[in-house]
Parts: C-alpha cells; sequence; structure tokens
C-alpha cells in the first residue's frame, strides 16, 4: 500500500516553481501595499507601524528579486503581476488586510521549505529561510499594532478562526 503523505508531498521542479511565481505576486502584492500604507495611515497611534511598514516594503522587494532569482534558476519566466491589494479608509482594517497576508506568506513559505528539500533544493530552501524569518517578525510587528497576540498558522487557514 503507497504511503498517501509521501505521494501528498511529490514535486517536481516545474510545480515548485509555478508555486514560486504565486509568492512572488504575493511579494509584489506586499511592496504595494506596504508602500501605500504606509503613507496614508494617520494618527498618532499609527506612526510607529507607519515607520515599520515603510521598512517592510524595501524588504518585500528584496524577498521579490530573491524569488525571482529562483523562479529563473528552475528555468522558469517570473511573473510581472500581483496578487490584489485591499484598501480601505481605516487603518484598523488595512492593517488586518497586511496582517491577513503575512500569515498566508508565512504559511506558504513554511511549505515551499519543504518542497525544496524534497527536490534537493537545499540551497533555495535556505534562501526561503531568511526570507521567513523576515515574513514572521512582519507578522509580529502586525500582530502587536493591532493589540493581539501573533496567530499560529501551522495547521493552514483555519488556524486563525480557533481564536
Amino acid at each position: 500500500m503507497p504511503d498517501s503523505k509521501s505521494a501528498e508531498n511529490e514535486i517536481s521542479r516545474d510545480r515548485l516553481a509555478e508555486l514560486l511565481n504565486e509568492d512572488l505576486a504575493r511579494e509584489y502584492q506586499a511592496i504595494i501595499s506596504y508602500v501605500v500604507y504606509s503613507q496614508v495611515l494617520t494618527g498618532a497611534e499609527y506612526m510607529d507601524i507607519a515607520d515599520q511598514l515603510e521598512i517592510h516594503a524595501k524588504q518585500e522587494l528584496d524577498h521579490a528579486l530573491t524569488i525571482s532569482r529562483q523562479i529563473d534558476y528552475l528555468g522558469k519566466m517570473p511573473v510581472v503581476t500581483p496578487k490584489p491589494v485591499r484598501t480601505s479608509n481605516d487603518a484598523k482594517e488595512m492593517l488586518r488586510f497586511d496582517l491577513d497576508n503575512e500569515n498566508e506568506t508565512v504559511r506558504n513559505y513554511r511549505d515551499r521549505i519543504r518542497q525544496c528539500e524534497a527536490l534537493g533544493e537545499y540551497a533555495m530552501a535556505e534562501q526561503i529561510r531568511q526570507i521567513l524569518v523576515q515574513e514572521q517578525d512582519h507578522q509580529i510587528d502586525l500582530a502587536t499594532a493591532l493589540g493581539e497576540e501573533v496567530p499560529n498558522v501551522n495547521s493552514g487557514p483555519q488556524a486563525r478562526s480557533l481564536h
């Protein structure tokens, strides 16, 4: 009887490139949202997080460059279109959008690390690990700004609803 878990974890280089392109589109989304949100958040209570979002925008650009390099290494063309960026006139709602996006990003990069290692792409896994460290810092910054605990995203999208 075949092990369904190992079949589920099988991945090809082409599929990894596709998934990294989805991650790249999410990085573009993050760059745009952090640039915009950092400039439109108003009120004294949001000045610290607005400054942090400017830093996040620059880090997300570095992530996009790293992911693009990995996609090219896999022999594919990096995507050029971001995932949709949500905006709001409500500062807390904008921060919520960012936190939700970071939660998804953290989940996906954890998967990507396992997928890279399954293909023997240990250097690529290490590059993504370094990105993951910063993405988790972004999660902490956003949760703190919202006055919340950092969400546990280990068990997928439903983990957020367990609070």
